[in-house]
């Protein structure tokens, strides 16, 4: 007997009863950026490994770990891309939407990551991803933190999350502070943590994301990030912080946030649950002013964030807002279903904005109307040999205590539309 098939560990499908909520989320984040002026952008999910390589950092966790890179028939390195700043930036700048423009961009959909699997971190996991292009200031940092915070409320989760900023300032300030860092750090190497010691020769900045508390108690002596920035970096800072101030967005400044990819500077952010566990950034980004020089392009301002898509749906499960049901008007119909096939149809015409769902293959008449109730409808259709004599149907309110109703199948159109405007 052969072995029944299963999907690849880490990489989870998204059942019916999941995706409603997949997509009452979807739909919210998409009208949220429409109204800030953000168009979509869909790149693909293979990429060619280098562009990683030279995005991310060949000495990441990321590119040496957890990248899934494999040679194709030519003997191209290609990944599945891990994140998607490096994507978008690629796409910008191949097909020219850099040069002396701005972009307000956002995209959607799956990264992957050789991790250990576990709630919220998965191998195959979904990013909502926003990326702005063109602009130095301040203020688009400030937008991009102000358009997440109006997304929470809309979600219905802003009490449950919270927000920390910092700055890494310029390359060359970040570059003094390692120097500062590791010359703090080395005589106390064998005090640290395994991937503190590990990271003080090859990514220093990530010691200050340790959550070990015996590397957490001495970064409490190391130099302070802030006495490195220099007065542009203390300039945008401020302006930053200035905007959020009048807005009222409450934050905190959190010197330890750095963000695990290198082609970050001046303003980090992440937006954070208590309500996950380990896995609380629900949202995160930055700055990344090189990235684009970086990969070949012209210097170009640039700052952007993504959001955990499955992380969100946690949060969201926790306390889950009224999903649209499957139908709402459900078709029941004697033996010869064609009738019922037919008046779904001229249903669907004359009412666009309903769900209508028409009965199909075996089930008698109370097999059809226990599925009808199960999809949620608010009306049952009937369809009876001798309703249909008469050139009528019944209709049967599923929620309420509305009493049946023969109805004329010329007149129903109107009769449901009537209901529904009522929200009967």
């Amino acid at each position: 007997m052969s072995q029944k098939l299963a999907s690849v560990r880490g990489m989870n499908d998204i059942l019916p009863d999941q995706t409603g909520l997949w997509q009452w989320l979807e739909s919210r984040v998409q009208d949220v950026l429409g109204r800030y002026g953000y168009q979509e952008i869909r790149m693909p999910i293979v990429e060619p490994t280098e562009l990683f390589k030279r995005s991310i950092g060949e000495v990441t966790d990321i590119v040496e770990k957890e990248m899934y890179t494999f040679d194709d028939r030519n003997g191209d390195s290609l990944t599945l891309r891990p994140e998607g700043t490096a994507s978008c930036v690629r796409a910008c700048e191949q097909h020219g939407l850099l040069h002396n423009q701005v972009q307000r961009l956002w995209y959607i959909g799956p990264m992957f990551r050789h991790e250990r699997p576990q709630a919220g971190r998965y191998r195959q996991f979904h990013q909502i991803g926003v990326e702005t292009f063109g602009m130095d200031g301040p203020d688009i940092d400030a937008e991009l933190i102000l358009m997440t915070a109006r997304l929470w409320q809309t979600l219905g989760v802003a009490e449950r999350v919270r927000l920390e900023i910092n700055s890494l300032g310029s390359s060359e300030e970040r570059s003094r502070y390692r120097e500062a860092l590791v010359a703090f750090l080395t005589p106390l190497k064998a005090q640290l943590d395994d991937d503190s010691a590990r990271r003080l020769e090859r990514n220093p900045l990530r010691i200050l994301d340790s959550k070990a508390p015996q590397t957490r108690a001495l970064l409490e002596q190391a130099p302070s990030f802030s006495d490195f920035l220099g007065e542009e970096s203390r300039a945008h800072f401020d302006g930053l912080r200035a905007v959020l101030d009048k807005a009222g967005i409450a934050y905190v400044v959190n010197p330890a946030l750095v963000r695990g990819l290198d082609y970050y500077g001046k303003t980090v952010f992440e937006w954070i649950t208590d309500d996950l566990g380990a896995q609380g950034t629900v949202c995160a980004g930055g700055r990344y002013d090189g990235l684009v020089s970086q990969l070949g392009g012209r210097a170009t301002p640039a700052v952007g964030f993504a959001m955990g898509v499955e992380r969100l749906i946690l949060l969201l499960a926790q306390q889950p807002p009224e999903l649209r049901p499957q139908a709402d008007i459900y078709l029941v119909s004697s033996e010869d279903r064609a009738p019922a096939l037919l008046l779904a149809e001229q249903l669907r015409d004359a009412l666009p904005g309903l769900r209508v769902q028409s009965h199909c293959g075996a089930g008698g008449m109370k097999a059809q109307m226990k599925k009808a109730d199960r999809s949620g409808a608010r009306f049952a259709v009937i369809l009876g040999e001798e309703e249909l004599a008469r050139g009528n149907v019944s209709v049967k309110p599923l929620r309420g205590d509305g009493e049946q109703q023969e109805v004329a199948q010329a007149a129903l159109a109107d009769w449901l539309a009537t209901r529904f405007a009522a929200g009967e």
